[in-house]
């Protein structure tokens, strides 16, 4: 068994030996990892919201306990982001090429920084709400993936099964962590504060923020940075068809 004191340290560790394996597999892909990534990793700086109310887990020099920062919630978002911005893509064996000008000239795309910036407004007008701060996460998440379906509805199948594919990813990282860390969740997790909801020792809650992630971070970069999926043989600048964003906001 793993001491605690370096359990959080090691588990958000190995998340970045998937996402090393996809950069050197797939190096069409490695500019969305790094970019994502490094967009991501910033999210760890909110870990003092989370502690103690929704876990205060062992760290690395008491870090947590101390400051409410830890160097693991970086790792961590680190290695999710990149994989998360990614899996969809590798599955299907698709790579991202631009939107066509005309396209982004469409009246309803005025409403595409309001979708992305959704999230946060979400987040920040339910966070103070009398409930463990990990639910306006997910349901910030959540709605994000929905206003991203709704102003790039191209980004729909991604947004989906980018949320389903990442939700089993985590689903087995965290099954590893409840083997080899027995009595780990019930110590750090404040599960009074929660559903009370274990499935196979993982909190629901964890498993419903790995899907939220999923769906929204599955289409981040393309939405942000105007792209859209294309099979990898095609190199054009942008597509105009079925899988060109002709609609949407």
């Amino acid at each position: 068994m793993i001491q605690y004191q370096y359990v959080w340290l090691l588990w958000a560790s190995l998340f970045l030996i998937p996402w090393l394996v996809l950069y050197v597999m797939y190096p069409q892909h490695r500019k969305v990892m790094w970019l994502v990534s490094l967009a991501t990793m910033p999210f760890g700086l909110t870990e003092p919201l989370f502690v103690p109310e929704y876990w205060n887990p062992p760290t690395l020099l008491n870090l947590a306990q101390r400051t409410g920062f830890d160097l693991e919630s970086l790792i961590f978002c680190f290695g999710i982001g990149g994989v998360g911005s990614v899996l969809y893509s590798v599955f299907v064996h698709q790579n991202d090429v631009a939107v066509v000008e005309t396209e982004r000239q469409l009246p309803l795309h005025r409403h595409h920084y309001k979708a992305l910036l959704s999230p946060i407004v979400v987040f920040l007008a339910l966070y103070f709400f009398p409930w463990s701060p990990i639910y306006p996460s997910i349901i910030a998440m959540a709605v994000g993936a929905f206003a991203t379906i709704a102003c790039r509805p191209d980004l729909k199948t991604k947004t989906w099964i980018g949320g389903l594919l990442f939700l089993g990813y985590y689903f087995v990282f965290f099954l590893g962590l409840v083997a080899t860390s027995p009595g780990y969740v019930e110590r750090v997790w404040n599960l009074p504060t929660l559903s009370g909801v274990l499935l196979l020792g993982i909190p629901l809650e964890e498993l419903l923020f790995a899907l939220s992630f999923g769906l929204y971070w599955s289409g981040v970069y393309e939405h942000l940075m105007w792209r859209q999926l294309a099979p990898l043989h095609n190199h054009s600048k942008g597509i105009n068809g079925p899988g060109s964003v002709a609609s949407g906001t």
